[in-house]
């Protein structure tokens, strides 16, 4: 295979050159080597093309922060391959680049499969603490956490295996595009845009899935106008490698049946043959697991200003959010009152939206003036907070050990030991994996 050029994916395809093309997803830290049980039967009726993320099995490293980022590079493979309409199905990370091609490019989508889905994924500070811990401690600790977020402990026992190909297929990926990949997870949030999903849709979930369950699933059935929902029992996570079959059966029913029979402008081709519909599906029988290992490793409203000035307002208190964290800034805004309100309006307005928002210095730098200034000021709560910040911002904590290093000769001795005091148990807390 050639070299992958920054704005496309790596990608291979099985099945018939002239069948309809099916797309599957992968979930994050994963590869298109999750889908193996899948291929076989779906290529018989379906060109299958499966791709890699950014830095993940193999795949060169151009880190892509955003799913709009990446579908847009899926989708610039697709043309490059005259690909212009697609079946999509689509686990976690996968799903959610799913729901951005419903929304954004419907032209483009036939029928629409979301496995392990939500319309948002946790909360965008637990996903930059994972970038976090990984730009500290490297993959490690990621992968091998890995089997107990995505199997069952039944499963993850009787299949060594497979749980030692998990653990691999994390740790051989690139620490950066993992990171991105957090940020773009940090940032999603459908929520408000689901009743715009116009294709029919298939939400995939297993039962003891802790994370993204059948609760974020009924969210997304509950959303989505022509969604139905299958609980696939006794599965976790990542259910196409745990539950095989009983996957493979629900693609290949959803995509025989609910396919919108539109012709793909650039091939001329029209939908495959529909069958008979079967009622929707609220379970399917639990399946035997797999003998062998896979194939291969709303903030307060801003005040009006004057006319012709926009307001910095909104910039501000997104920068705010992801330099500080969601918990951080709604602690500020819900202690805010009669008293405290103007000044919290105040700092979020100038010191975020027109100070941090500057397009002059990156954000990297701006927390080494940031932490140097507060070492000098002595204002050591405010240190703590802007430590974290930093740490998000994509400094180690050897950069920001350098940087307090630095401030103590020019700020002094005595204010640099309170500052390191304060850094060095923030950097613990904020650093240590979660187990």
């Amino acid at each position: 295979m050639s070299e992958t050029p920054p704005n496309t994916l790596q990608y291979r395809f099985d099945g018939p050159e002239d069948a309809p093309v099916l797309i599957l997803g992968p979930s994050l830290g994963t590869t298109w080597h999750m889908w193996d049980r899948q291929v076989p039967e779906l290529a018989k009726q379906w060109r299958v093309f499966r791709f890699d993320l950014p830095g993940h099995g193999g795949a060169p490293a151009y880190p892509a922060g955003s799913v709009t980022e990446l579908t847009a590079r899926l989708l610039a493979t697709l043309d490059g391959l005259g690909v212009q309409r697609f079946g999509y199905a689509g686990c976690a990370l996968g799903g959610a680049i799913g729901v951005e091609l419903a929304l954004r490019h419907p032209e483009r989508l036939a029928s629409l499969v979301l496995i392990a889905a939500s319309p948002r994924f946790g909360t965008a500070d637990e996903f930059r603490q994972r970038g976090v811990v990984v730009r500290t401690n490297g993959l490690d600790p990621i992968a091998r956490s890995a089997p107990d977020r995505w199997f069952t402990s039944g499963f993850a026992a009787a299949q060594p295996a497979i749980t030692d190909w998990a653990v691999q297929m994390v740790r051989t990926t690139d620490p950066g595009c993992y990171i991105a990949a957090c940020e773009a997870l940090a940032t999603f949030d459908v929520r408000p845009e689901l009743g715009r999903v116009g294709v029919p849709t298939l939400v995939l979930v297993g039962s003891e899935d802790q994370v993204t369950g059948p609760a974020e699933a009924r969210t997304l059935v509950a959303g989505i106008p022509d969604a139905r929902l299958a609980v696939v029992p006794g599965a976790s996570h990542l259910v196409p490698v745990e539950q095989p079959a009983a996957v493979t059966d629900l693609l290949v029913t959803h995509f025989s049946t609910a396919w919108q029979p539109i012709a793909d402008p650039g091939t001329g081709q029209t939908a495959i043959p529909a069958a008979p519909v079967k009622p929707a599906l609220a379970a399917v029988p639990a399946q035997a697991p797999p003998v062998a290992p896979i194939a291969e490793i709303a903030p307060p409203a801003a005040q009006p200003q004057a006319v012709g000035r926009p307001d910095p307002y909104d910039a501000g208190i997104k920068v705010r959010r992801e330099v500080l964290g969601d918990a951080h800034v709604d602690r500020a805004l819900a202690q805010a009152d009669e008293f405290s309100g103007d000044f919290q309006e105040f700092v979020t307005r100038y010191a975020w939206g027109e100070i941090w928002d500057r397009p002059g210095l990156d954000r990297r730098t701006r927390s080494c003036i940031t932490l140097t200034a507060l070492v000098a000021g002595g204002h050591l709560d405010e240190l703590a907070s802007h430590t974290r910040a930093a740490l998000r911002n994509g400094l180690t904590p050897a950069d920001i050990k350098e940087v307090l290093l630095h401030a103590a000769v020019y700020c002094g001795v005595p204010a640099a030991n309170s500052a390191f005091r304060v850094a060095q148990e923030v950097i613990r807390e904020e650093t240590t994996p979660q187990e």
